[in-house]
């Protein structure tokens, strides 16, 4: 008899965790390999332990156990030869945190979207969502009432930032440790069941926002249980790496894979967003990344499924197809185009900025190839970044003009607004929103919010201290900021600061900006030249120093989009087009101040940071 393929043998992984079968009754499966005794302890709702269920080994290092006439609800923790009770790390929720009991939980809920397919990749326009401040109650509930709003504004899809347990209740959720359980303080696996539905009623997708590169400093007992949840063979920017190819690998992998599978299987989500995909390291035959690919689309059968990574190495192969050498993802974050706007109506130049000139003719580059470095040696990186992706559809590039990152790693939070003039983000937001690419908003963007994002957690005070400490070391070299300044992440104020207020969006300046990015999504929904997202379909060149112009072709006519960045521009048409002025990013409904189109007898002006939307009719 031959030898197991890699395959076969995580597909022999059992069922791990805890799960209620008909009868009722709860059984157990526990992966402990190298333990000699495992013990279901269970606890009551106060979180006081009681009656203690011994658990049976099996082969592979496997515990089992089961309890009668017991169904959802039950809590629970896990001894280890002796040692602990300790949370299961296969949990499904964590009602009393991370260092409290798990609770056994059952799929059952009355789901009224039976008839959603989700929303194709071309129609993706992407609102980013921190749960924890979006809302005044930080709930998953809360966010319902805004759903209509955002489908109304053009949004189709929600992007949640990470909602696996993480300690506390104040933390971006890029510190998770338990990756089936929904954030209690979020309001838990019914909330957040309750949030995905409604979506769907109001024709919303819903990513998540999942993290297998590393797990959070707190509350993470995967090692209490086996040593092979991580390896010393690779390393990431948070020490050891996930054991995704080493010895005893195998139940490592199933663990994300059943991850996947439950976001979209038991909780409806329409994908996934891949968390610094780079930081997976995987030197297996099939790459981790395109199982979970496989897996999220074979989870959903009829439904349009999305897998997107955050992947800062630009390489085309995440975009191809296995049957290209490639890795099978839908989309990945390509933030060069941030970049290079960041660089020309901000300035920023410190750290990977420097790697971006901000140039007009940068910019056009960027948008025509979907990033901009395909090869280029980085003087941030010190080595040749990216690939070339000739053939790879715009679709798969997710743009934005800002995000968590770019505004909470800034010391102060401080949004794109509060760097940029209100013509600037009225410029760069037209660009991004009429692009062939898909747009990614971060919440509050679509009236250029004042609130920041800034960092925060909740951890213990130890470990808060060495956070707070660390933060404030990260921008001492800064000149701008002095040490004592940065806002201290363990405070509840630095959260409670970072809470959007809604009530901004319809007072002036805020509400202008809102009919802007209005105005821009009904047009990018709608205009025949903007349907067509093809390479080919479009093009970027520059028009002088300063200024550019996106073409976006249509059967029998043209949109240019032409983005001002500073001084003024004077351009003419072609003498034998019939041009006619569609959107002007500087006209008062949208926050401008000036009525008159730039546009007369096919010749425009414009002064200053500005867009101008033409439709060219051929003769």
């Amino acid at each position: 008899m031959g030898m197991k393929t890699a395959e076969e043998t995580r597909a022999a992984v059992p069922r791990l965790g805890a799960w209620v079968e008909p009868g009722p009754r709860v059984r157990w499966r526990v992966w402990a390999p190298d333990h000699r005794s495992l013990e279901v302890v269970l606890h009551d709702a106060a979180g006081k332990p009681g009656r203690v269920l011994p658990m049976t080994p099996e082969p592979g290092g496997y515990f089992v156990a089961v309890l009668e006439e017991q169904g959802p609800g039950v809590r629970y923790k896990l001894r280890v030869d002796g040692e602990g009770p300790f949370p299961d790390p296969w949990s499904r929720s964590q009602p009393q945190g991370v260092h409290g009991p798990s609770e056994v939980v059952a799929p059952d809920f009355a789901w009224t979207d039976s008839g959603w397919k989700g929303i194709g990749a071309e129609e993706l326009v992407i609102y980013e969502v921190h749960v924890g401040t979006a809302t005044p109650e930080g709930t998953f509930e809360a966010l319902i009432p805004r759903l209509a709003g955002l489908r109304e504004l053009g949004i189709t899809a929600l992007e949640l930032m990470p909602l696996a347990s993480f300690p506390g209740t104040r933390n971006w959720g890029y510190d998770g440790v338990d990756l089936f359980a929904p954030q209690h303080s979020y309001g838990g696996p019914t909330g957040l069941r309750r949030l995905i539905d409604a979506a769907h009623a109001h024709g919303l997708a819903v990513l998540i926002d999942a993290v297998y590169n590393h797990f959070g400093p707190d509350g993470n007992y995967l090692r209490c249980y086996s040593p092979h949840y991580f390896t010393g063979r690779h390393h990431t920017p948070w020490g050891d790496a996930v054991n995704y190819d080493g010895e005893h690998s195998a139940p490592v992998r199933q663990m994300v894979l059943d991850n996947v599978e439950m976001w979209i299987r038991d909780y409806h989500a329409d994908g996934l967003r891949l968390d610094a995909a780079h930081a997976i390291v995987d030197d297996s035959p099939k790459h981790l990344l395109t199982e979970i690919a496989e897996r999220a689309r074979a989870s959903a059968p009829g439904r349009r499924v999305h897998v997107i990574a955050e992947d800062e190495r630009n390489e085309a192969r995440l975009l191809r197809s296995p049957e290209q050498r490639g890795l099978g993802l839908d989309g990945v974050w390509a933030d060069d185009l941030h970049h290079q706007l960041r660089r020309a109506f901000a300035g920023d130049h410190e750290g990977y900025y420097q790697d971006y000139t901000g140039s007009a003719e940068d910019i056009a580059r960027t948008l025509r190839q979907g990033w901009f470095y395909e090869g280029q040696v980085s003087k941030n990186q010190g080595h040749a970044r990216g690939t070339p992706a000739e053939g790879v559809p715009p679709r798969c590039f997710v743009h934005c003009i800002q995000n968590h990152d770019q505004v909470g790693n800034r010391a102060l939070g401080e949004r794109l607004g509060h760097d940029v003039s209100p013509a600037a983000f009225r410029a760069m937001s037209t660009l991004l929103l009429l692009s062939p690419y898909t747009p990614l908003l971060f919440m509050g963007q679509e009236w250029n919010a004042s609130t920041p994002f800034l960092y925060f957690t909740d951890h213990n005070a130890e470990l808060g201290r060495l956070v707070t400490e660390g933060r404030r070391k990260e921008f001492s070299g800064f000149a701008r900021f002095a040490g004592d300044t940065v806002p201290d992440p363990q405070a509840v104020e630095t959260f409670e600061r970072s809470r959007l207020d809604w009530s901004e969006a319809q007072r002036p300046p805020h509400a202008s900006v809102r009919a802007l990015y209005r105005e821009l999504l009904r047009l990018r929904a709608t205009e025949p030249a903007l349907k067509d997202q093809r390479r080919g379909g479009y093009e970027a060149r520059v028009l002088g120093k300063d200024a550019l112009v996106l073409e976006r072709r249509g059967a029998d006519q043209s949109l240019l989009i032409i983005v001002n960045v500073r001084g003024a521009l004077e351009h003419a048409l072609p003498a034998d087009s019939r041009a006619e002025g569609v959107l002007w990013s500087e006209a008062p409904r949208f926050g401008g101040a000036v009525e008159a189109s730039p546009l007369r007898e096919n010749r425009l002006s414009l002064e200053g940071p500005s867009a101008v939307v033409v439709r060219v009719r051929r003769s």
